[in-house]
């Protein structure tokens, strides 16, 4: 079997982990199929039937002939049936099986022949007709579907077996018609007896033993929350322990460490919760070499234990319900198991049946019996509106009560009692116990307020004990007298007649309820209480549930109810699981994932997913299965390829491993290959080359083993490797890796493939590292979604409690030929839909039902049985992180086809200035081919730095070049015709200069046309247009301001037959119109000219003798020319020039700001058509020898500052620095365009590109 691993492909990478990790799975499997288990029978014998009349009891009868006796399936002896004097939720019917059985079914009808049936009801259960558990499933308390009529039989399985020998039926609905009517019939088969264990323990003789797999079985009961049930150890440090804390089970096993310490073994797994309640409870452990099966009731976890070692070592003995004192500190003062154990298994070995025929020594063993005895606690259970009244000791001068709770709600009224002149709280608040009393007489108000305790909302019982006498008050919680809280404050005391526990009535049509002046803080408690004493005497409970005494309402007596909703977790992924009494959340911070139950990833799936919503090259957090068990990992994204302009590229791949060979080597097949650029499979590993199948070792000849070219080909049993550089950049980088041979017992793999790296490219590194873990899987759940409407998107699915339906809409059709993104998710808290990541629907999940949604069918994409086909695209299907290969099944699939296509409609707005978007398989592509910009989604500036004679000949119409450089490289595009004769045009370029005057752009043609930017001898900014039909081009002065400034400037210009609009910096469009006589018509447009003009043809005298010498200097960047880019097309070229490729067009601007005489909302244009010379006047009297002196002292300083600028400029002419950050010489850019560029020069020296520049 072959796995295929895809770096940035979730699916795969999510595949790798799981055959991986198969290898826990295929062991465990196999040790289940070779486990020594008893016989099994089939459990499905009629245990009611047989039974007398007597077996059955009732709550109540509502004549002799409805009496509990005739409540069995099928017969019609009395009325038919049960049916109880009352029809409410306090009518009870219950059977004594006579003795322990194992339950597996339970089946009801109505009355016979009457209107009187059971629609719902609750399934309570017990050893001894105390302390009731009620039947759970899918971790909620379960209530079981009933009967329509009186003649149908309605049967259950029970997905939980239950062991007990009574049974109590709970009516929770009836007929509408009738009443609650009854008769039932139990489905089951006898169960063996029991350990009952006193704080002593079975220690049972065995061999000794070096043992490679285990299967322990067992089950208990306790009220204790702390006891070691189970014990073994070795002379070399090994031992298994199974033991409660804090009513939790722990389990800790260690296969052995070494002596130095840098092999620890000590491995420790907790499950479970709420362990004390005195039901009975099934474990077993399942282990093979390092694999372990953790089950307890039916929920199993599976680790792999620490260290390298296979075998548990034990020394004789193994202890069952303590552990025997070692001196060793596994066993420092742990408390023996105090309850009962039954079904003791140890590898084949039934312990219980061993020890009732004495097959073992037990003498270690005081008092054993095989009867479990039980316990005398009368637990109660309080819901959101239950309360119960006890009487009290009216008129006494001392309070002193106490119980015990338990309960996940941090506030809650767990005692109120109105006193003779006051009232006395306690009450849960923020998960501490407080108390309030308050008294009042005639002479003053006493007021006491007590708080002890923290975080007594976790679900253990708690043990709280008020005295209150006079001018003394003292709380004591869980006994901790040293701890215990006093007051001494003035205090009055004189007790009422009654005790509210778990909540105050407030019907005031009870005489029970008396009003107050000091109402409680809170008002309900949900949990349970046991161990009440009122007045210093424990409460009559058995009493009041016979109403001889108290009263209460909506309470369960003789039973907790309490369920741990966060065992098992249901937050996934590391999330925090918190609870109340009717329902958890989960805290998702800092896992990298949200929901209710932190399912969905925060993170993209890949660097592609960041490129769609148009991220540029970063270190960003991926998460490549979503919601799969990998957690998110951090890569650095290159959203470009780096291979193609790199002289080198080198990549590291390693693989370790432990009896998993690598490429088979010398002449198997080879069990590993990877693939790389162009999905082609390569048969050589890193430090090889291709067509060599093998491995550095074998290169090198110093392989391990020298029969082989690989070190893991020799298939060792310690760990190896085999690692190097894959160096063939056209096979780079690494896409897939195909990892086989790890489904043996015993293999092992780690694979790591490193980063990409590129030597001559100044891009960043594409890497990511990938460690190969045995991993659990979630399993799989499924949910059919599809369109319903236009507008709409529904999302259907029924896991036991009927359909369920979710739609969201849209404010638009979604037949658009638009992609949309819908993500449907379901899970134990909530089902949502969401559309767009904008349109989002929940639907909050029962507080009661079934959880799981099991399907066995196969998965239909498109359509269904009976509906109405999809018409259209879908990609990246992902279920709960993995993603199916849609296209591979569509290649075998009659009416679909593969590859959809369409990320431009949804992606391309990121592609910027005029960018192109291309498709690609899994993406798309940003083409800034016919624009003056690159990068991933052409933001970036090209620019180049100009030096004194540096130009840039762009031609449009095919052209011998005379007088050219012979460095230069002509390349010509040839334009059709209507782009040859134009009417309009449209030109963007930035520029930068210190000089002036200077040719910006010059564009010829075949005739005397012409269109120019120039600036002018001051610095500032003309377009010249001639088109003929004038004497003079038709000139614009853009602006007056010296713009060879050093600051970037920025013009976008565009003329539609007479009209004209340029744009200059940040400020509004200016429009100008030719003159009528001009024509419209830029006639045989011939060269594009940047910097200066190497015409033969005709140019304007003016543009030669005016602005042509010495040429520009300074920065041109972004020059777009209608559909040209010739700046960009001249520094992708393959030419010998000085054109030197600069960053400046990316520099901020910093722009003074207009002139009056050219902003065309200056109100004042008085003498704004003549320059004003301002001349300083000298006033009559003034010296004119000392005029004379000053002037010819100037003249000398001036000659002087002349000759030191001229100087330094010779010094430096040559110190200017101007960096890039792209790789000049691109083949592969230049042939994606025709475009041509010739640089030349009048300047024979050469340029250095890591120039410093100095400005005088």
């Amino acid at each position: 079997m072959f796995l295929f691993f895809l770096l940035f492909s979730p699916h795969l990478l999510y595949i790798l982990v799981c055959l991986l990790a198969s290898y826990l799975y295929l062991s465990l499997i196999y040790l289940r199929l070779h486990i020594h288990s008893l016989p099994t029978v089939k459990c499905d014998e009629t245990l009611a039937f047989p039974l007398p009349h007597t077996a059955f009891t009732s709550s109540s009868v509502f004549s002799n002939g409805y009496a509990p006796g005739y409540a069995k399936l099928n017969r019609r002896g009395g009325a038919g049936g049960w049916s109880p004097l009352d029809s409410d939720h306090y009518q009870w019917l219950q059977v004594d099986l006579g003795s322990r059985k194992q339950v597996s079914a339970i089946a009801t009808q109505g009355r016979y022949s009457s209107s009187d049936w059971t629609t719902r009801y609750r399934l309570l259960y017990s050893d001894t007709g105390r302390n009731w558990k009620p039947y759970h499933q899918d971790g909620n308390i379960w209530a079981f579907s009933g009967n329509s009529n009186s003649e149908s039989v309605v049967r259950h399985e029970l997905q939980q077996g239950i062991v007990a020998r009574f049974l109590r039926l709970i009516p929770l609905a009836w007929s509408e018609e009738g009443r609650i009517g009854l008769r039932i019939e139990i489905y089951g088969c006898s169960y063996c007896e029991c350990f009952a264990f006193d704080k002593h323990a079975l220690t049972v003789q065995v061999k000794k033993m070096k043992i490679i797999k285990d299967v322990i079985a067992l089950r208990f009961k306790t009220s204790e929350s702390e006891g070691v049930i189970l014990h073994g150890e070795g002379q070399q440090g090994d031992y298994i322990t199974l033991e409660l804390r804090k009513a939790k089970l722990l389990l800790q096993i260690n296969l052995g460490s070494n002596q130095y310490g840098s092999i620890l073994g000590h491995t420790s797994v907790t499950t479970g919760s709420l362990l004390d309640d005195n039901h009975w409870h099934s474990v077993v452990i399942e282990r093979y070499r390092r694999n372990v099966n953790f089950t307890l009731d039916r929920h199993t976890q599976h680790f792999r234990t620490n260290g390298e070692f296979d075998y548990l070592d034990l020394d004789y003995e193994l202890t069952f319900g303590g552990m025997p004192y070692s001196g060793k500190p596994v066993g420092g003062g742990r408390k023996n198991f105090k309850g009962c154990m039954e079904s003791i298994n140890y590898n084949g070995d039934n312990i219980t049946d061993l020890a009732r025929r004495k097959k073992l020594d037990t003498s270690s063993f005081r008092n054993l019996s095989f009867s479990c005895v039980e316990t005398h606690t009368f637990p109660v259970f309080f819901n959101a509106s239950s309360f119960l009244q006890l009487p009290g000791r009216a008129s006494h001068n001392m309070v002193s009560v106490g119980f015990q709770f338990r309960t996940w709600n941090p506030d809650g009224l767990l005692l109120f009692s109105n006193l003779d002149e006051g009232t006395l709280e306690i009450s849960l608040l923020d998960g501490k116990i407080v108390v309030y009393i308050n008294t009042s007489n005639a002479a003053r108000n006493y007021q006491v307020d007590l708080s002890s305790g923290s975080g007594l909302n976790d679900g253990q019982w708690h043990a709280v004990r008020l005295v209150a006498k006079e001018n003394f008050a003292m709380l004591t919680v869980d006994g901790e007298e040293t701890s215990a809280v006093r007051s001494t404050s003035p205090l009055s005391i004189n007790t009422g007649r009654t005790y509210h526990l778990g909540g105050k009535m407030r019907h005031v049509s009870h005489s029970y309820f008396l009003q107050t002046l000091f109402p409680p803080s809170q008002h309900t408690f949900q949990g349970c209480m046991q161990a009440i004493l009122v007045d210093d005497q424990p409460a009559d409970l058995h009493a009041v549930e016979k109403g001889t005494v108290g009263a209460f309402e909506n309470v369960s007596l003789d039973m907790c109810a309490i369920i741990d909703r966060c065992m098992p977790n249901h937050c996934e992924h590391g999330g925090r699981c918190k609870q109340t009494w009717e329902s958890f959340s989960c805290t998702c911070d800092g896992t990298g994932y949200s929901g209710a139950t932190c399912h969905t990833s925060v993170y993209e799936p890949s660097c592609e997913a960041y490129k769609h919503i148009g991220k540029s090259s970063d270190s960003y957090w991926i998460d490549p299965d979503g919601s799969g068990p990998l957690g998110p990992f951090k890569v650095n994204c290159n959203m470009t390829a780096i291979t193609t302009s790199a002289e080198y590229c080198e990549q590291q791949i390693a693989y370790s491993c432990r009896m998993s060979r690598l490429l088979n080597t010398p002449d198997g097949t080879p069990f590993t290959w990877w693939v790389g650029r162009g999905s082609e499979k390569h048969l050589y590993w890193g430090g090889s080359g291709p067509g060599i199948k093998k491995c550095a070792c074998g290169i090198d000849r110093n392989c391990t083993d020298p029969k082989y070219d690989c070190n893991c080909d020799a298939d060792s049993r310690q760990w190896r490797e085999d690692s190097g550089l894959l160096v063939y950049k056209e096979h780079l980088p690494v896409s897939q890796v195909a990892v086989g041979d790890t489904n043996r017992p015993g293999s092992e793999a780690k694979l790591t493939v490193g980063p990409l790296r590129c030597h001559g490219d100044t891009q960043g590194d594409e890497f990511i590292t990938i460690i190969i873990l045995h991993k659990v899987l979630h399993p799989l759940c499924f949910c059919l979604c599809f369109p319903s409407a236009p507008e709409t998107v529904s999302f259907s699915f029924d896991v036991g409690n009927g359909p369920v339906d979710l739609t969201v809409h849209s404010a638009a059709p979604l037949n658009d030929d638009q992609w949309h993104q819908v993500m449907a998710e379901r899970n134990v808290k909530e089902a949502v839909l969401l559309l767009d990541q904008t349109y989002r629907t929940s639907r909050p999940a029962p507080a009661q039902g079934h959880t799981r949604l099991e399907l066995f069918s196969q998965l239909y994409v498109g359509a269904a049985g009976g509906q109405r086909g999809f018409l259209g695209c879908i990609r990246a299907l992902r279920m709960n992180g993995i993603t199916l290969d849609l296209e591979e099944r569509a290649k075998v699939t009659p009416g679909v086809e593969p590859g959809c296509q369409g990320h431009c409609t949804s992606f391309g707005m990121y592609c910027r200035n005029g960018g192109k978007c291309m498709e690609r398989y899994n993406g798309y592509l940003c083409d800034c081919t016919a624009t003056a910009y690159d990068g991933p989604f052409c933001t970036r500036d090209v620019g180049g730095f100009f030096e004194a004679g540096t130009l840039v000949k762009y031609n449009f119409l095919p052209e011998v070049v005379a007088g050219a450089s012979k460095d230069s490289k002509a390349l010509t595009k040839q334009l059709t015709p209507h782009e040859v004769n134009l009417t309009k045009e449209e030109l963007a370029f930035s520029f930068s200069t210190s000089s002036a005057p200077a040719v910006l752009v010059y564009i010829s043609s075949k005739t005397q046309d012409y269109m120019a930017v120039v600036l002018k001898q001051n610095g500032s900014l003309q377009v010249r247009y001639s088109l003929g039909g004038l004497k003079e081009p038709f000139s614009i002065e853009v602006d007056q301001r010296n713009l060879a400034n050093g600051q970037p400037h920025s013009l976008n210009m565009s003329r539609h037959n007479r009209s004209i609009s340029i744009q200059l910096d940040h400020y509004p469009p200016v429009s100008y119109t030719l003159p009528d006589a001009s024509d419209t018509q830029f006639n045989l447009v011939k060269t594009l000219f940047l910097g200066k003009v190497f015409e033969t043809g005709f140019v304007d005298p003016v543009i030669i003798e005016r602005y042509n010498t010495p040429g520009f200097i300074g920065c041109l960047s972004r020059v777009q020319f209608n559909r040209a880019a010739p700046l960009k097309s001249a520094l992708r070229a393959a030419t010998q020039g000085k054109l030197v490729e600069s960053n400046c067009g990316a520099s901020p601007l910093t722009i003074p700001p207009m002139s009056a005489a050219t902003d065309p909302w200056h109100l004042d244009n008085t003498d704004a058509l003549f320059p004003f010379n301002e001349e300083r006047v000298i006033p009559d009297g003034v010296n004119r020898d000392s005029a004379i002196i000053g002037g010819i002292i100037a003249v000398v300083i001036f000659t002087i500052l002349c000759t030191l600028v001229f100087l330094i400029r010779y010094m430096f002419r040559h110190k200017g620095t101007y960096h890039t950050n792209e790789a000049k010489g691109s083949g592969e850019s230049a042939a994606e365009s025709a475009d041509t560029a010739i640089i030349g020069t009048d300047n024979p020296e050469t340029i250095d590109e890591s120039k410093k520049e100095w400005f005088i």
